[in-house]
């Protein structure tokens, strides 16, 4: 029996160093397709780009953008630095200060966060590109379903400030799944 690597039994990725923004306002929509990015029709919703980016739609006129591996986020990094106001109603979200970011993955990824929160984050209830915003070890987060057929796959977004706290919590609750942490760059390497 061939044993798992620890990404795909359990395992948690501090990416909060990779680019993240927001973007918000009733032409939000409009500028960021015009930009290239796809965009789902509902809230709650997200969808990967071909080029790794992640795009979340939280409201009807609010998204997250997640940088990509591939890239190392340069894309989404280029967009918050070339944003400007203008007579379009579309606002600038920053989000790298105010929110970390972690993935969760492994084929427990539903079990752990059973133990850390009320909403139901089985693969049958919560599928891949389904985003909840909801309480994670109590606290405000956003939970971005980012699996695929080969790895189920949990982006975590939640008070930046808390990111040591929200780690103890979420290694904790991995415990007994031989969850470990793993480092950003064995993603990348």
């Amino acid at each position: 029996m061939t044993s798992l690597n620890p990404i795909e039994r359990c395992a948690l990725i501090d990416l909060t160093d990779l680019p993240r923004v927001g973007f918000r306002g009733a032409d939000a929509a409009a500028w960021l397709q015009q930009r290239g990015y796809e965009l789902q029709p509902a809230p709650n919703q997200a969808v990967f780009l071909a080029d790794g980016t992640l795009v979340a739609r939280l409201s009807h006129t609010e998204y997250l953008l997640l940088g990509s591996l591939v890239d190392r986020g340069e894309r989404i990094a280029t967009e918050e630095a070339g944003w400007q106001f203008s007579e379009q109603r579309n606002y600038l979200l920053p989000r790298q200060d105010s929110h970390a970011w972690v993935q969760l993955s492994g084929r427990h990824v539903a079990e752990v966060m059973a133990k850390l929160c009320g909403v139901d984050l089985r693969s049958e209830a919560f599928p891949v590109g389904s985003v909840a915003q909801t309480s994670v070890a109590r606290l405000n987060a956003i939970v971005i379903n980012a699996g695929n057929a080969e790895l189920a796959r949990f982006h975590i977004l939640f008070d930046r400030a808390s990111l040591a706290y929200f780690q103890d919590a979420l290694l904790d609750a991995m415990g007994e799944f031989g969850g470990l942490p793993v480092s950003l760059e064995s993603l990348l390497g």
